[in-house]
């Protein structure tokens, strides 16, 4: 098995508590999760965890209100359904079905390097979030520097690259789409 520690090893570990140490705390899938998705904060991940936690929550009393608040109910369920949509987390209004359904790894799809990802801006995460921290990519007139920025649905069209990027300058090159006037500039 394991040999006891030597008195200068106790010593050394006594301000460290292997059973309450943060990452032995988080679950395999928590870490599996921090590499697959490039976060570069624990607690960004946590964070997730408890607003679909919340979301689930929420479904759920509203799925278990009695028929005498039907109205309420489909009231509530559309605001949410709309409001889930319209954040990019569930695919589709239909039913609160989707919102128990609703994990941490939604939010974490809906962050801006997955996003340049999808829309093939980037080859993969690892260039997105270097090309997200360098300032290379706007998201409408504002120039983000913040990986964990979510993108709702209505602004995903209006993800581009910055005007003085030198990557824009080669996508153009390549395309040849350049044009002469931005040459002299």
């Amino acid at each position: 098995m394991v040999r006891k520690l030597k008195y200068h090893e106790q010593k050394l570990l006594r301000r460290l508590e292997l059973v309450s140490w943060e990452a032995a705390a988080g679950n395999l899938a928590e870490v599996k999760a921090l590499r697959r998705y490039r976060l570069g904060r624990r607690e960004d991940y946590v964070q997730y965890k408890a607003l679909a936690r919340t979301v689930r929550a929420l479904a759920r009393r509203l799925r278990d209100l009695g028929p005498a608040s039907a109205a309420f109910r489909a009231r509530c369920a559309a605001a949410l359904l709309e409001k889930l949509y319209g954040l990019g987390l569930v695919s589709c209004r239909r039913s609160l079905a989707v919102c128990e359904r609703l994990s941490a790894a939604a939010f974490c799809r809906r962050r801006l390097p997955c996003l340049l990802v999808k829309l093939r801006m980037a080859q993969n995460l690892r260039h997105a979030v270097t090309f997200v921290e360098q300032g290379h990519v706007r998201v409408g007139p504002e120039v983000v520097t913040d990986p964990a920025l979510l993108v709702p649905r209505a602004v995903e069209d209006f993800v581009t690259w910055v005007d003085a990027s030198r990557l824009r300058q080669k996508v153009l090159d390549y395309n040849q789409e350049r044009d002469d006037f931005d040459l002299a500039a």
